[in-house]
């Protein structure tokens, strides 16, 4: 099994509307990419000043799951999203 884990602090010039598009095109990805164990996506809930604002965690059985998931179209576009509009 291998976990992977991932975390985004958004810009400040972020809007809801892009945390929201972010976290939907997050959620679509286990629809889309065959071969994942699970996958849970959430938002920062305490909002202080170390917290992130969105995470996730998502579990494959194995490198080659993962490594199929992170050469994935889909993950490739909601990845550069990602980094757009992180800090």
């Amino acid at each position: 099994m291998l976990t992977h884990i991932v975390c985004w602090k958004y810009k400040d010039e972020t809007t809801d509307a892009m945390r929201g598009d972010h976290t939907e095109g997050l959620r679509s990805l286990p629809r889309l990419i065959p071969n994942i164990v699970s996958f849970a996506v959430g938002s920062d809930i305490l909002h202080l000043e170390r917290s992130f604002d969105t995470a996730l965690i998502a579990v494959f059985s194995g490198r080659s799951a993962f490594d199929a998931y992170t050469d994935h179209p889909e993950h490739q576009k909601v990845a550069l999203f990602g980094r757009e509009i992180s800090k």
